[in-house]
């Protein structure tokens, strides 16, 4: 028996990388599995095509289980509506959200186009908040549900040249926190991951010096979708993981801390500008977090 058996899961940008290695494996636990993916290119925009997500369905049945696939965008609420019938209307039920469909537009912030911003935000904080909104009344009501929604240390930590990613990323947390809070009472929960892998979307990213030439390469030769998806795959089926976030790094699973105070510093008659400046700040800085990317968090070799 599979950590699935009898459930429906949603998995969005399930035509290649994490999404795909997620719909194989949520199958391969017992899942009947609803593949989306748009069919577009890393960057998004494009038309799409219905064939990427139908051939991952096609591979699922191939083996034995069962998979329909879905071609339309997270980033419309009408489309993730039509997913969410399609689930109901095939398998009379859904059961999880497994959701790592995304777009990258890397730029400098400083030479950023509105439409990259406004892309990459559509996908990844406006796709999260359809699937999560299009969902969310239906696990309620069934008491019973689990969000699976993926993140990034790019905004956890932060890399040079994805501002609109980072900024999309930290609002999926935010999000991904409030549901599985609000979610407590009635049973649903909701888990963020933070993926190290090889993908299309990483082959993208700027090889520019020795440093970033060599973090391809540990992701590229040792940090496969499918330890990502195992992962993910557990969270759908965990009863009693919810509000938390988690890394996965080949095969090392990464519990990260949420941002608690770390010092404070007390002045009983008020504080003025000049005494912030020559007194809270230094004595504070000692526990300022640096400016290093997150290659800098995770210097060593994947395990």
């Amino acid at each position: 028996m599979g950590v699935l058996d009898g459930k429906v899961v949603l998995v969005t940008g399930g035509a290649g990388g994490i999404g795909k290695a997620c719909a194989l494996i949520a199958a391969q636990a017992g899942a009947k599995v609803v593949v989306n993916d748009l069919g577009g290119s890393v960057a998004g925009g494009d038309v799409g095509d219905a064939g990427p997500a139908e051939a991952t369905a096609q591979e699922i049945r191939a083996a034995g289980g069962e998979a329909v696939s879905n071609s339309d965008s997270v980033s419309s609420m009408d489309g993730v509506k039509r997913m969410v019938e399609q689930a109901m209307d095939t398998y009379g039920s859904l059961n999880a959200v497994v959701n790592p469909a995304g777009i990258l537009r890397d730029k400098m912030f400083h030479k950023m186009d509105d439409s990259d911003w406004d892309a990459v935000i559509e996908v990844h904080l406006r796709g999260a908040y359809n699937v999560t909104r299009a969902t969310i009344e239906h696990f309620r009501n069934q008491e019973d549900g689990a969000y699976v929604h993926f993140t990034s240390t790019s905004g956890l930590i932060g890399n040079i040249g994805q501002a609109n990613y980072a900024a999309a990323k930290l609002g999926v947390m935010g999000l991904s926190r409030i549901v599985a809070m609000e979610g407590a009472s009635k049973n649903v929960r909701s888990n963020i991951i933070a993926p190290f892998a090889w993908t299309r979307m990483i082959a993208t990213i700027p090889v520019k010096d020795e440093a970033s030439a060599q973090r391809v390469d540990r992701m590229k030769n040792f940090m496969r979708a499918d330890q990502v998806a195992q992962l993910a795959v557990a969270l759908a089926a965990a009863k009693d993981v919810s509000g938390q976030i988690f890394a996965a790094r080949g095969n090392e699973i990464v519990l990260f801390n949420q941002p608690r105070p770390v010092r404070s510093v007390t002045k009983v008659e008020g504080w003025s500008p000049e005494a912030i400046l020559e007194q809270a700040m230094p004595s504070m800085k000692a526990a300022f977090t640096d400016l290093g990317p997150s290659a800098t968090v995770f210097p060593y070799d994947p395990i």
